[in-house]
């Protein structure tokens, strides 16, 4: 998995450019993600970011969890978005970072594999959110393909897993068939439990 902390900060401008179109009356719209709408998917991503920090600095799973749906927004969820994302940049681009052990909720993680799961974590929720506003839903293709190559690596060791046949956590085949024409896009999106092929409800 080279240059991870690049995919990771591709994988938020995926999400940031979406971000910056969501208007007023779109905060509480629904998305993919049944359980959360356009404000609590973004506060997941914020709160999310923080809590990478924090394991980094010597943090718990107990804490992460603990915080997880904590808000984070207050009110400039762009600006908190933005800060987060320069906050994960700053700690894992420090001398050992990559190397650390990290308390992850999921399992004992490299910085490497946690930033990699970030990375990915970003990239799907990107998808929901531009589906939740409407709006342009293609991934980039390189970090696409960088995800999709490298899936069993990224998720090796951990209790729940895209690619494990008896995962219970929220990757699951999505209902429906792709084809072989599918993209590599709607093929991963279907692995982490999406139906590209289903419209959001507004």
């Amino acid at each position: 998995m080279t240059n991870v902390l690049g995919r990771f900060l591709a994988a938020s401008t995926e999400f940031d450019q979406r971000l910056r179109s969501v208007r007023p009356e779109q905060w509480t719209a629904p998305t993919p993600c049944a359980e959360w709408n356009v404000r609590q998917l973004v506060n997941h991503m914020v709160r999310g970011n923080l809590n990478y920090v924090d394991l980094l600095a010597g943090g718990t799973r107990e804490n992460f969890l603990r915080l997880r749906d904590a808000d984070a927004l207050g009110n400039d969820p762009l600006g908190a978005y933005a800060a987060s994302v320069r906050l994960v940049a700053d700690a894992f681009s420090r001398p050992g970072a990559l190397d650390q052990v990290l308390d992850y909720p999921l399992g004992q993680v490299s910085g490497r594999q946690a930033l990699a799961v970030r990375a990915t974590d970003s990239a799907i929720h990107a998808w929901d959110l531009a589906r939740a506003l409407d709006v342009d839903d293609r991934l980039d293709s390189e970090l696409v393909t960088w995800i999709s190559d490298n899936l069993e690596t990224i998720y090796a060791g951990l209790a729940e897993s895209p690619v494990a046949a008896d995962t219970t956590h929220r990757f699951f085949a999505a209902p429906g068939t792709l084809g072989e024409s599918a993209s590599r896009q709607d093929r991963l999106l279907q692995l982490m439990g999406r139906n590209p092929r289903q419209l959001s409800e507004r």
